[in-house]
């Protein structure tokens, strides 16, 4: 990894050298993951604690009421996490068989939120300090209020204005009818009782306790299925990793029911290609990696679900290296294709990572989906739901199709780089479907192209879509933008949207002394922090 002077792109930050760290989207949860590290904890505390406060300093990506996923190298080995809840166990394909399918707010979008156990069962299998210390920066911003952030404060406006009409969302999250704008203060009294709660009986409260009755009744008050017992079921699962070599590197990422296979699909078919002749911002490098990427999502969206229910097509069948190597074949060097799904077989979020001097590395992430998720806040609470169903779909005997008990297919996806047996990069990219293709792009930027992580985040990206649509952002060169467009690409240039967009970074790279390299996105409020 190379660090560039001048930086050589616009944000002008630098990456950031320590030998404990933290990086994350909000400063004051980056801070609160900090003062952990400060306290003698190590890099989980540091994460469970960041991810404890960004549920309330950035409620527009996050909340109490979320979803999460976490890969830990714990010094020895890496462990992979999915904290992802199922559907309501009495749903069934026709509850969504009306014209509109799956709504995308209120609380038929609401699956059981995973993210306290996410908080709970990685305390106890790696924590070093009590549970309720890890709560205390949260409940102090929730009950003496913290001042709202830049981006944060917009989106909320714009979250505000579409979710001003869903139960309990006006009433908690638009004080005085509005929403709170940066530099204003917001107050979270309810929160603060519930984080309190959760941290004296470790979780049992949300999940078995006084919470989950709440907010099961408030569902049966609007209709809705959630009950006491899809949330006293839920189980957070330890599921290992699974993994892509390139070059002298491993990508890796939690199993379906989430997207990361699709970005390890992705670089094992760039693998057969001559993408490391060109340079990073070189248009035959972008359109080598925007093939694969469409090619590796035909193939997700056709296959990838509940990793119960991929009955006909595996993990295993998705990354075999016969198969990649025949999806790669039908790259054109120089022409953009529309592409199909294959025969494998044949017959917008939060992110952060933290790191400490022990060598003990945390990529975790946690989401709403859309923004503040389905509008839905249970009230008295502080607890505002994810919308996850909308992962789904009513496509009869698709492996992902809506069904009672099952987890949906999960955009969220925290990133792990191995060198070896040795722990490289702990990362993440918020934003949708961003995010598979940003773990590619950072990847290569980092480990093939070089550029540390400070850079590699500031660079201009990219994300395709449908056909042979392909967004990129208007700090793209316009000759580069230009190539493109030659070879057949439909690009349109944009603007960061501030939700899902082209995504949020957030990375810590182990440096040769042992001590790591933190960079943070600038297209956020946040920052990397270390010591």
């Amino acid at each position: 990894m190379q660090f560039p002077s001048p930086p050589p792109y616009t944000s002008q930050r630098s990456a950031v050298m320590a030998e404990n760290m933290v990086v994350a989207s909000q400063p004051l949860a980056g801070q609160a993951g900090v003062s952990m590290l400060s306290q003698g904890g190590n890099a989980v505390d540091a994460a469970i604690a960041t991810a404890i406060t960004l549920t309330q300093v950035e409620p527009t990506g996050n909340g109490i009421g979320s979803d999460a996923f976490a890969i830990v190298w714990d010094g020895k080995s890496l462990h992979g996490l999915n904290a992802s809840g199922r559907s309501p166990a009495s749903w069934r394909p026709d509850r969504f068989a009306s014209p509109g399918g799956i709504p995308e707010r209120g609380w038929e979008t609401v699956t059981v939120p995973g993210a306290v156990s996410a908080w709970v069962e990685l305390h106890k299998k790696f924590g070093k300090l009590p549970f309720e210390k890890l709560f205390e920066p949260a409940i102090r911003y929730a009950e003496a209020g913290f001042v709202v952030s830049p981006i944060i404060g917009k989106l909320w406006g714009i979250g505000g204005a579409l979710l001003k009409d869903q139960p309990g969302f006006a009433d908690h999250f638009l004080p005085g009818g509005q929403a709170p704008v940066a530099g204003e203060r917001f107050i979270n009294h309810a929160a603060a009782k519930t984080l309190t709660s959760i941290a004296e009986t470790n979780g049992e409260a949300f999940y078995r306790g006084h919470l989950a009755e709440q907010i099961a009744l408030d569902a049966a008050k609007h209709g809705a299925a959630l009950s006491v017992e899809d949330m006293a079921a839920h189980q957070p699962d330890w599921c290992g990793t699974v993994s892509q070599d390139f070059e002298q590197i491993s990508l890796h990422e939690i199993p379906p029911n989430g997207q990361g296979i699709s970005a390890c699909m992705a670089l094992g078919m760039l693998a057969h290609t001559n993408i490391k002749d060109f340079g990073p911002d070189d248009p035959q490098a972008m359109h080598l990696m925007f093939e694969a990427m469409k090619l590796a999502f035909r193939d997700s969206a056709a296959y990838v679900a509940d990793a119960a229910f991929m009955n006909t097509v595996s993990a295993s069948d998705l990354l075999d290296p016969t198969y990649l190597e025949q999806r790669a074949s039908l790259i054109d060097p120089v022409k953009a294709q529309n592409f199909e799904s294959g025969s494998p077989k044949q017959g917008g979020t939060v992110c952060l990572s933290t790191a400490d001097a022990s060598g003990m590395m945390v990529s975790f992430i946690q989401s709403n989906y859309a923004g503040f998720g389905s509008g839905v806040v249970v009230p008295n609470t502080g607890i505002h739901l994810q919308n996850r169903a909308c992962g789904f779909t009513v496509e009869k005997n698709h492996p992902n199709q809506i069904d009672g008990a099952k987890r949906p297919f999960h955009t969220i996806i925290p990133g792990f780089l191995m060198s070896g047996t040795q722990p490289l990069m702990a990362f993440g990219v918020m934003g949708g479907m961003m995010q598979a293709q940003g773990h590619v792009q950072m990847t290569l930027r980092t480990q093939i192209w070089g550029q540390d992580v400070q850079s590699a985040i500031d660079a201009p990206r990219w994300r395709v879509t449908d056909g042979l649509a392909v967004s990129v952002e208007e700090a793209m060169k316009p000759e580069l933008v230009q190539a493109l467009t030659d070879m057949g690409h439909q690009i349109s240039i944009e603007k960061p949207d501030l939700a899902f967009g082209f995504g949020g970074a957030q990375l810590i790279h182990r440096l040769e002394s042992g001590a790591y390299a933190g960079g943070s996105d600038p297209r956020k409020d946040g920052g990397a922090y270390g010591y």
